[in-house]
């Protein structure tokens, strides 16, 4: 293989040197638990404090609402099973978005087995919800409402902010339901401010950011009650059990510092080369759709569908130049289930299957682009040809 161009940076990012040497001490020396009363527990303890802090300023929060995770799809579970059973003795509505995260949807499935009612809101044909429809099917028993920043699919940007707004401007702190979002996907590509948003709880994780893989967070807003998901100790809070992964959560804090520090500057050059790659595309290959919202999306994020082209196909074939990409989600890419995003937009069945997610990162480059967009030419017109079912028809 004579290049490799890594173009699926929504499934995860590399590890970036900067962050692999801050964790180096506490994967080699500092290995105490940070529960322990001796010198090298008060030093493992002492690093998850100030990995703590570097993430609370960094979000502009305070350090005891960041509860550290094992993952982005335990924080989303946490949020809504948390809420749930916090306060879902009498209240049992819960609205969501029909295109959020498997880690969310599967959990409000089980929740509505338990008795909860779930309801899905619409969304439009780029996948984003309406905020005047949203705010008539709140009522008094609505609990929680989850709507993720930005979908991790096709990129399209929800908009949080201006929900928010609209409901602590319409009801009572009291009166509201809690928000929480599935920020994942727009960590380092969008402002994460939880007070900038509006919301009462977000899910972050650290491998979308170049972070360490296993480490996720979730920030609960000071006041708000979660029952834990996970006991058995009193880490995080109590609200978290398990001795923390104190190397991970280092590599964490200073990912989050670093793209955070970096998020315009990289958002601009992402939006540039995301644009341009897909004019030249379209020049390329005039039939090919753009799914998701064309401005309203991430500035990494290229969701393309291709007629009559499986996609597993076009990725595997993509793969034998060198170019890593997907179908979608990579937490869906073992099986051939056509996309809940692209059902929810309503695409129609056999473009569901011609779906391909290019995702850039901060070491794409234009060539790299250039390079992706003369294979996928190639790549398309090969296996158009051998479908049953030719554009020409």
């Amino acid at each position: 293989m004579a290049r490799t161009i890594y173009l699926d940076n929504a499934a995860t990012t590399p590890l970036r040197s900067e962050v692999f040497e801050a964790m180096l001490p506490y994967l080699r020396d500092t290995y105490g638990n940070p529960s322990s009363m001796h010198h090298i527990g008060r030093a493992a303890f002492d690093a998850l404090r100030e990995a703590r802090a570097l993430v609370a300023d960094t979000l502009g929060v305070q350090s005891s609402e960041i509860l550290f995770t094992g993952s982005g799809t335990e924080a989303n579970n946490l949020a809504l099973w948390g809420i749930a059973r916090a306060r879902g003795a009498r209240d049992k509505h819960i609205l969501i978005s029909p295109i959020e995260h498997k880690s969310v949807l599967h959990t409000a499935e089980q929740l509505a087995r338990e008795g909860f009612e779930v309801e899905y809101l619409p969304v439009d044909t780029f996948g984003r919800i309406d905020v005047a429809n949203t705010l008539t099917r709140i009522r008094p028993d609505t609990i929680l409402i989850s709507v993720m920043y930005a979908n991790n699919e096709i990129g399209t940007i929800e908009p949080v902010s201006e929900l928010t707004e609209h409901i602590h401007n319409t009801f009572s702190e009291n009166e509201r339901p809690l928000i929480h979002t599935d920020a994942c996907q727009a960590t380092g590509q969008l402002d994460v401010s939880p007070h900038k948003l509006g919301v009462d709880l977000m899910t972050l994780n650290s491998s979308k950011i170049y972070g360490p893989k296993g480490v996720g967070m979730l920030y609960v807003r000071h006041g708000v009650s979660l029952t834990p998901l996970i006991v058995g100790g009193d880490q995080e809070f109590g609200k978290r059990s398990g001795t923390e992964n104190v190397a991970g959560i280092v590599g964490f804090a200073h990912a989050l510092a670093l793209s955070a520090r970096e998020q315009k500057q990289s958002a601009e050059k992402l939006t540039n080369l995301r644009d341009t790659f897909i004019t030249s595309l379209r020049e390329a290959i005039p039939e090919v759709m753009i799914n998701g919202h064309l401005t309203e999306r991430l500035p990494n994020n290229i969701h393309l569908s291709f007629p009559y082209i499986e996609g597993e196909s076009l990725v595997l074939m993509l793969d034998t130049y060198g170019i890593c990409a997907s179908t979608g989600s990579a937490c869906s890419a073992s099986d051939l289930v056509p996309s809940h995003v692209l059902r929810a937009i309503g695409q129609d069945d056999d473009l569901m299957h011609g779906s391909l997610r290019l995702t850039l990162g901060r070491d794409t480059t234009e060539a790299d682009l250039s390079y992706t967009r003369d294979v996928l030419t190639k790549s398309a017109a090969t296996l158009r040809a051998l479908s049953p079912l030719p554009l020409h028809l």
